[in-house]
């Protein structure tokens, strides 16, 4: 009875072990998103800002904007657009490396969005889940609904540890 059981349950393992294991994966980044950013994205890689013919990348934080017929890559974007601002403009949610490699393809795909207001920025939102980004003006209130990035949970062992060390 048990070389039954033990050779059915080895079947089982070899069965599971050469099944194609579906692979899942859920990307989120709503903290690192700029505060200007429009709300109604859990990721964002890149922003095309029609107005100025610019991009954003959001993990990288640079723009980049073509000028004397060659992309530049910087953190700020130069004097020549100072009075654009970026809380109102409209923006487009790029999720791919690169998007000023196809720029021909975006200026024409946005040109109809040249001027358009901007959408609620992450600044603006009130719902909870942008306050997560540290930045936000309502942060303070996403730390306090028990949310604490780990730093909390590791307190309270600290405190357990020493209590546990005080009644030994």
């Amino acid at each position: 009875m048990k070389t039954k059981f033990l050779l059915a349950f080895l079947l089982l393992i070899l069965t599971a072990l050469n099944r194609p294991m579906a692979q899942f994966s859920l990307s989120f980044n709503i903290g690192t998103q700029p505060m200007w950013g429009p709300v109604g994205y859990d990721y964002v890689e890149n922003y095309y800002l029609p107005d100025i013919e610019a991009y954003y990348n959001v993990n990288k934080r640079q723009y980049t904007y073509l000028q004397d017929g060659k992309w530049i890559v910087t953190i700020s974007l130069p004097l020549r657009y100072r009075s654009y601002n970026l809380y109102t403009g409209y923006k487009v949610v790029v999720n791919e490396p690169n998007p000023y490699l196809r720029n021909d393809e975006y200026r024409a795909r946005y040109l109809p969005y040249r001027g358009r207001p901007g959408q609620v920025a992450i600044r603006d939102s009130h719902d909870q889940i942008y306050y997560e980004n540290r930045n936000h003006p309502r942060h303070k209130e996403w730390k306090d609904n028990g949310h604490d990035n780990g730093n909390r949970g590791k307190k309270d062992k600290d405190k357990k540890d020493k209590d546990h060390d005080d009644n030994n």
